[in-house]
């Protein structure tokens, strides 16, 4: 049994933290609400903490998944951070998505330290996490990476390294920039269908069978049809990924055109108060257009 501890108990952190201790591996949590870390250590055996630093002591591995690149420092760094509380050859896993000029800070840190580090944003969703079925994309040094890779399989599909420190969230922007362009052409493809006079449904069922298949149109069309997007993935965590994307590319002189459109038109969605629908929401814009919200 494992000692470990978990940053962030949000809707992927909580459920991730959970199949770490149905694994039964010992976890302690920590939430910047502690009610939120209480109520999982109640539910599922474990212990929490009220910081970070509080609730690493001991831990062997400890993994985060928070909101942004400053809740991420607010977490690890500071005299109450888990880099704070933690002893030389542990190891820190990064669940959260990030850009990668962070990741790469704070890694130099946690090596300052003796600590390893891994960058391991995750796809998948709310549903993946709960499910214990998510894709984790992952930066770092091999020997962290393989022992991280075992504990992580509590709740992944696929584990995989793409290299070292920040790969892992390079990879994760390419998830999101494919992500936004496959949910507009099925956005566009649907609402054709319906001024076409076709059943949308219908539609989309046959060509889930085809090559214009993919998981969002198998998963998603039905719900976009029925004007349901409470899936999980938020539309401003989407915009927050696509910004970090957008400005990685910029950095690179790489052109994203299609993503960058796509994104603004995800800051039509969040105008039209929809900031926390889900992902699939871009529909909704047809909707407004047609004036039928």
């Amino acid at each position: 049994m494992a000692k470990l501890a978990f940053l962030g108990m949000g809707v992927m952190g909580a459920p991730m933290a959970g199949h770490l201790a149905k694994a039964g591996d010992a976890v302690s949590v920590y939430n910047r609400t502690t009610a939120k870390a209480e109520a999982w250590a109640t539910q599922h055996g474990g212990s929490f903490g009220v910081t970070p630093k509080e609730t690493v002591d001991g831990a062997e591995i400890v993994f985060a998944c928070v909101g942004n690149d400053d809740d991420l420092r607010s977490v690890v760094l500071g005299e109450d951070g888990a880099l704070a509380g933690l002893a030389d050859g542990t190891l820190f896993v990064d669940h959260t998505t990030v850009s990668a000029i962070v990741t790469r800070e704070l890694a130099a840190e946690a090596k300052a330290k003796g600590v390893g580090y891994v960058d391991a944003p995750v796809s998948g969703g709310q549903a993946g996490a709960e499910n214990g079925q998510l894709a984790i994309m992952c930066g770092g040094d091999e020997d962290d990476f393989a022992r991280a890779e075992p504990v992580m399989q509590a709740y992944a599909k696929v584990v995989r390294r793409f290299g070292d420190i920040g790969a892992g969230q390079l990879t994760k922007m390419v998830n999101q920039i494919c992500i936004a362009g496959i949910v507009q052409g099925i956005s566009e493809g649907l609402w054709f269908a319906k001024e076409a006079g076709l059943d949308p449904k219908a539609v989309a069922e046959l060509v889930s069978q085809g090559a214009g298949g993919s998981w969002q149109l198998a998963n998603r069309a039905g719900t976009m049809i029925d004007n349901e997007f409470n899936h999980g993935f938020a539309v401003d965590w989407m915009r927050k990924d696509l910004g970090i994307a957008l400005e990685q590319a910029k950095q690179m002189g790489v052109s994203l055109p299609v993503a960058a459109l796509v994104d603004q038109f995800y800051g039509d969605v969040q105008g039209l108060g929809g900031g926390r629908w889900d992902t699939s929401s871009l529909i909704q814009r047809y909707r407004a257009l047609a004036g039928e919200l």
